[in-house]
């Protein structure tokens, strides 16, 4: 699995026209990508890392201050565009592999204690959000 990962003060998913998750104030944005060789397991490593990974003001985690996550899936992290001009999407998972894996991640990080709110999987998403710092990091687990 793979997790962008941003500090923001702020952020929300907005599918034909209606806000369908939105945190305010700081928290995480994270955009999860699933591969083919992805499992229940990895889901949970990437949602304890999540909660725990101190990138907030002051060197915090979510767990710490009680931050929310917004989660987000997004398949296009798996695009290779290394040759030619149009990328491939080899590496990322069918949605009936991916979705139950991105949903794993949601529940693992609620069990945690985490307030989660989410995108809409496979949806034509708007995803707006205000970076802090910038900071940005990729976890891959």
């Amino acid at each position: 699995m793979r997790a962008v990962v941003q500090r923001v003060d702020g952020a929300e998913v907005v599918v034909d026209g209606e806000t369908v998750g939105a945190i305010h104030g700081e928290g995480l944005c994270v955009l999860v990508g699933v591969t083919h060789e992805d499992t229940a397991e990895k889901a949970a490593t990437l949602a304890r890392k999540l909660w725990s990974v101190r990138i907030l003001e002051g060197e915090k985690s979510c767990s710490d201050v009680g931050a929310p996550l917004l989660v987000i899936s997004q398949f296009t992290l798996y695009g290779d565009a290394r040759k030619g001009r149009r990328p491939t999407w080899n590496a990322a998972a069918p949605g009936e592999v991916a979705e139950p894996l991105v949903d794993e991640v949601v529940a693992r990080l609620r069990e945690l204690g985490a307030t989660v709110e989410t995108g809409r999987f496979g949806a034509d998403m708007r995803v707006s959000l205000t970076n802090h710092g910038p900071f940005t990091i990729v976890v891959d687990v």
